[in-house]
């Protein structure tokens, strides 16, 4: 029996000091989404991506109006048109068809890939200033806010790295 009440206290105390331990512990949280948002550099992505790619969406647009131009007179005037002129306006809506699908599809992939590549850099900053902020002011844990329930307005540090990532470029 007191061998067993030993035991006992022996896992009280370890209970206490745990508990103690994780009560130390400074948690914080950061909003991802709504940094990666607000930041500026964020706003110029799409801007970036619409230069770069400025050429071949003129193209893809001509293509467009082509095909809408084609499309219309082909029901305005397939009733007063020979055999001949049909085949060659449908003849010509399939090669204006096929070049838009070989060109747009593409394309929008190209700039899909873009548009991940420079999110993936800026999200790699929000890390680095995540980490940096945390190490400044002692943080042991920062969590992203949408898998926290509650927390003190003090330890939303989403701010603060908004202001830091802000700084870089």
């Amino acid at each position: 029996m007191n061998f067993l009440n030993k035991t006992l206290v022996a896992v009280a105390v370890m209970l206490v000091g745990l508990a103690q331990a994780h009560a130390a512990q400074k948690i914080g949280v950061v909003d991802v989404q709504s940094i990666f948002q607000s930041l500026p550099q964020a706003a110029t992505i799409q801007q970036d991506i619409a230069t770069e790619f400025k050429d071949q969406m003129e193209e893809i647009k001509r293509l467009e109006k082509d095909l809408q131009y084609y499309l219309e007179k082909q029901k305005r005037d397939t009733a007063t048109m020979s055999e001949a002129e049909i085949k060659e306006l449908e003849d010509k809506l399939l090669a204006l068809r096929d070049d838009y699908a070989a060109k747009a599809q593409p394309l929008r992939q190209q700039m899909q890939a873009r548009a991940g590549e420079e999110r993936n850099k800026l999200l790699g900053l929000i890390k680095q200033s995540v980490d940096a902020v945390a190490a400044e002011e002692n943080y042991d844990i920062i969590l992203n806010a949408g898998a926290v329930a509650f927390i003190k307005d003090g330890n939303d540090l989403s701010q603060k790295v908004v202001d830091k990532v802000s700084k870089i470029k």
